[in-house]
């Protein structure tokens, strides 16, 4: 299990970072962080994870836009929460100074290879709420380079949780639907 007064700070404390921030669809973008702690929370309740390391893993999911998107800092999160939350969201977090997407994804999963599985469940978890049926505005090439995103985040990091990389597997078959 883990325990309901981390998940309640941390989920308030991302509700009041987002803000009036959207999904893409539209909806309050606390949907989208809440729909990425659920995948968290049943994959600790299935692969009955310690509650310490389900604390880890359900306090990143829910702080893991933070730092990339909103003014959040990882100070902030080291002394809000703790240096191991602070680690993980910065790890889940794109580094926008790097030039190009492929140099952003490479960065972000050589920094959550260094992290403890319960991080690295965060970013399966994430690709597998964002593996929806694709913004209209997308064509066939960008729909393509996010399922071979998704499939390499699988090889990278499908030892952190079976249960969430068999998730992401199903996603990954079910969004090639989506490609012409």
């Amino acid at each position: 299990m883990f325990c309901q007064e981390n998940y309640i700070k941390a989920l308030e404390y991302a509700a009041n970072a987002h803000g009036e921030q959207k999904t893409p669809k539209g909806l309050p973008y606390m949907v989208h962080v809440t729909s990425v702690a659920m995948e968290v929370i049943n994959a600790c309740e299935n692969s009955k994870l310690e509650i310490e390391k389900s604390n880890l893993a359900i306090s990143c999911a829910l702080l893991h836009d933070v730092i990339e998107d909103t003014n959040i800092t990882y100070d902030e999160l080291y002394v809000d929460f703790s240096e191991a939350v602070a680690n993980g969201v910065e790890a889940l977090s794109k580094d926008k100074s790097l030039k190009s997407k492929q140099e952003q994804m490479k960065r972000s999963i050589e920094m959550l290879l260094e992290q403890p599985y319960e991080v690295q469940m965060v970013k399966l978890a994430d690709r597998i709420t964002n593996l929806s049926i694709p913004p209209e505005h997308w064509d066939n090439d960008k729909k393509k380079t996010y399922l071979k995103e998704a499939s390499f985040i699988l090889s990278c990091l499908k030892n952190s949780n079976i249960y969430l990389s068999q998730r992401l597997e199903e996603k990954i078959e079910d969004y090639k639907k989506n490609i012409e």
